[in-house]
């Protein structure tokens, strides 16, 4: 994985709730085993029309917002327990999910790929979603050492929380076996006892 630190990004808002991961992905496209390719049909069924044609009134498809965040509404990645969700996103180019809540599994993939999902007040998610329509072009910074997210050029700063041993492996970009190796010197040392 990619040795996530920080983030300054402009942010796509989708304010809906309850987005559930085969809205995210839908199963349809879980045939594959690897992960390339996963990004091209995320949000698939509101991002295009019966047509294949793209849905000019979906978000993804406005030009006016882009960005590596997406600030989403309460419960996003309910549902399935489907990895190809967190995938998905992540193949589209997200690093940062943001929402007032998410579901326990879909958080958990998310971490495991190096998808950041930051969970903030309601308020302040409501801060956000005005902020980003107000004016599509601010930027959001992430920082994951101090666990803040900040509008840049604003007072708007809301901290949040990720497990310790995450956050770690964010941070120096290791997946489970990265960080079981980093620790090679530790369990031969304790090993030799």
């Amino acid at each position: 994985m990619e040795a996530f630190k920080t983030l300054t990004s402009r942010a796509i808002p989708l304010p809906v709730e309850h987005i559930d991961t085969d809205q995210i992905i839908p199963a349809r496209f879980l045939k594959a085993t690897d992960k390339q390719g996963f990004g091209d049909n995320l949000f698939r069924d509101w991002r295009y029309d019966k047509n294949n044609q793209p849905n000019t009134d979906f978000v993804l498809n406005n030009g006016a917002f882009s960005g590596q965040i997406l600030v989403a509404g309460t419960n996003f990645g309910c549902g399935s327990s489907r990895e190809h969700a967190a995938w998905a996103l992540a193949g589209y180019g997200f690093k940062v999910i943001v929402s007032s809540f998410f579901a326990d599994i879909f958080k958990g993939n998310a971490l495991n790929n190096g998808l950041l999902p930051v969970q903030v007040s309601e308020d302040f998610l409501q801060s956000l979603f005005k902020q980003i329509h107000k004016n599509p072009s601010i930027e959001l910074c992430v920082d994951v050492q101090a666990q803040s997210i900040e509008i840049i050029g604003t007072d708007l700063r809301a901290e949040f929380d990720i497990d310790p041993y995450k956050k770690t492996c964010l941070i120096n970009g290791y997946d489970d076996i990265d960080y079981l190796v980093s620790k090679r010197a530790a369990i031969m040392a304790f090993e030799a006892k």
